[in-house]
């Protein structure tokens, strides 16, 4: 449940910060710019109603299959979503910064053409985004993976919203408390640990079907101190990839990916080279 509200938190506040640069720009705009918020708002219930709709596919999905093939394309959905939480920590890194001066300056232009369903379409994609990757995510962790979706899973998606709406709230306030920057910062961080978790348990599935070999069986037992079976220590597995008694492929496989990480985030941090004739 606790994995399921902090995708839910961290997605809902990043689609809430989307939502909340368009509105202030055409609230605080000229009265030509506040006719496009009717248009804002039908983009967003789009964007919603998109995510909705690809939970409903993605549960009915499930029930359509049975036995191996059910196995495999929940692993290969548990991937899909590890690669998507590590390209969206990619994404913001790249684009965070100027995240907000490129979103205005789309809406400059829908404004100037009176292009009001250019402002629809932008937060219906942008909605959509966040919210079929917060989807996926879910589904990777369990979520309705059993072809239906339990009352606790309910609460603890409407538990992440109103953390997200408090956490907006409490990010508008100028900074007293929090800081974008340092928001981002912190839950990309988790977001990478959250990814590895789901690497883990695909690579799990994947030894459990004979796909890749299992190499040494236990190289180490500390469920003396952290047991992975228990309440707590599955809610680390899940968010942190641990394993109590891990085999030689989880141990190479949670390498590989942190050094893969590793890699990229350097890369996507060093940002694109400066235009020839600007100073660097």
């Amino acid at each position: 449940m606790g994995q399921i509200v902090f995708i839910v938190w961290r997605e809902s506040v990043e689609a809430l910060l989307v939502v909340g640069i368009l509105y202030a720009w055409l609230k605080n705009g000229d009265g030509d710019a506040r006719r496009g918020l009717p248009y804002l708002w039908a983009g967003a219930g789009a964007g919603v109603f998109a995510a909705i709709a690809l939970g409903a596919a993605l549960v009915g999905f499930t029930e359509v299959l049975s036995g191996d093939a059910q196995d495999y394309f929940q692993t290969g959905m548990v991937l899909v979503a590890c690669v998507l939480i590590v390209q969206m920590v990619l994404w913001m890194k790249q684009h965070g910064r100027s995240l907000k001066r490129d979103m205005e300056q789309s809406l400059r232009h829908s404004t100037q053409d009176s292009n009001w369903w250019g402002v629809a379409i932008l937060v219906a994609l942008a909605i959509a985004r966040e919210g079929s990757e917060t989807v996926i995510f879910l589904y990777g962790l369990g979520f309705g993976q059993s072809g239906h979706v339990g009352g606790a899973q309910l609460l603890a998606v409407v538990v992440g919203l109103g953390l997200a709406f408090l956490t907006f709230y409490v990010l508008q306030l100028g900074g007293k408390f929090f800081s974008w920057r340092h928001f981002f910062r912190v839950t990309e961080i988790m977001l990478l640990f959250l990814g590895a978790g789901l690497f883990q348990t695909g690579i799990d599935k994947l030894i459990d079907k004979e796909i890749l070999p299992l190499g040494i069986a236990q190289l180490w037992d500390s469920s003396a101190i952290l047991d992975d079976s228990s309440t707590f220590g599955s809610l680390v597995a899940t968010l942190t990839g641990y394993r109590a008694h891990p085999s030689l492929t989880n141990l190479a496989a949670y390498a590989v990916y942190w050094a893969l990480v590793y890699w990229l985030v350097r890369r996507a941090s060093r940002g694109p080279a400066p235009a020839a004739g600007r100073a660097a």
